[in-house]
């Protein structure tokens, strides 16, 4: 694998587990009533906790594998068990119905009080585990993992792919009022599920994956690798 392919896959892989887009209208409701400044205040804590938090495990996370005596592809068949419920849990469920608790409305307070307050009670579930789940962290440890056969260029990528990833959720949650008048309800639902769909089946990879690297013949290579090159 390339560093060109090995970042584009990375970013692809954690910006469709982290969601931005689908995560939109659950930070909206999350700050309902704030100001402009306080939500991008709030928006900027939580990418800020996010890289911080996936760039430490995408340095120890194969270590602390080791540390515990847990094989990557074990790791992998967890993580993808994981993921693919989250991933149901996103095609199926009003996901956003969860996390409805809105912001009070009408308090008088500077953007970096309010931010401060509100980013205190989105840590979690909001920052983890619903942007940063298992499945986040296992895809940041798996590709840590094939980050170390590139050498000091796969780490820099991959830090820089953090940071993008970082963001342009970000971003995304600057521009909420934009997206969510731009795609409405029932968009924002589709993406969700969409997006639910997409999760399932790279859940199913992630174990078809640890699956063949743990048994022999079991599965076809081209199975468990279905887009390496030749």
């Amino acid at each position: 694998m390339s560093v060109t392919d090995f970042a584009v896959n990375f970013f692809v892989a954690l910006f469709a587990l982290i969601d931005p887009i689908g995560n939109v209208p659950v930070f909206a409701a999350a700050t309902a009533g704030a100001l402009a400044s306080g939500r991008r205040m709030v928006a900027l804590f939580i990418c800020a906790f996010a890289f911080l938090f996936l760039t430490f495990f995408y340095f120890t996370g194969v270590t602390l594998l080791e540390f515990f005596g847990i094989s990557l592809p074990a790791f992998r068949i967890a993580g993808g068990v994981i993921l693919f419920l989250l991933g149901l849990d996103m095609a199926r469920d009003d996901f956003t119905g969860k996390f409805a608790d809105a912001a009070e409305a009408g308090e008088v307070e500077g953007a970096a009080a309010y931010a401060r307050r509100r980013f205190e009670r989105l840590v979690v579930p909001f920052a983890m585990p619903l942007l940063i789940g298992p499945g986040a962290i296992s895809t940041v440890v798996i590709y840590a993992s094939k980050a170390k056969k590139l050498g000091p260029a796969g780490d820099l990528v991959g830090v820089l792919v953090l940071l993008g990833v970082s963001l342009a959720t970000m971003i995304c949650f600057w521009l909420t009022p934009l997206i969510s008048r731009a795609l409405g309800r029932i968009g924002m639902t589709i993406i969700v599920r969409v997006l639910g769909l997409i999760v399932c089946a790279m859940a199913v990879q992630f174990i078809i994956s640890g699956v063949a690297e743990t048994t022999r013949n079991l599965v076809q290579p081209e199975a468990a690798a279905p887009y390496a090159s030749s």
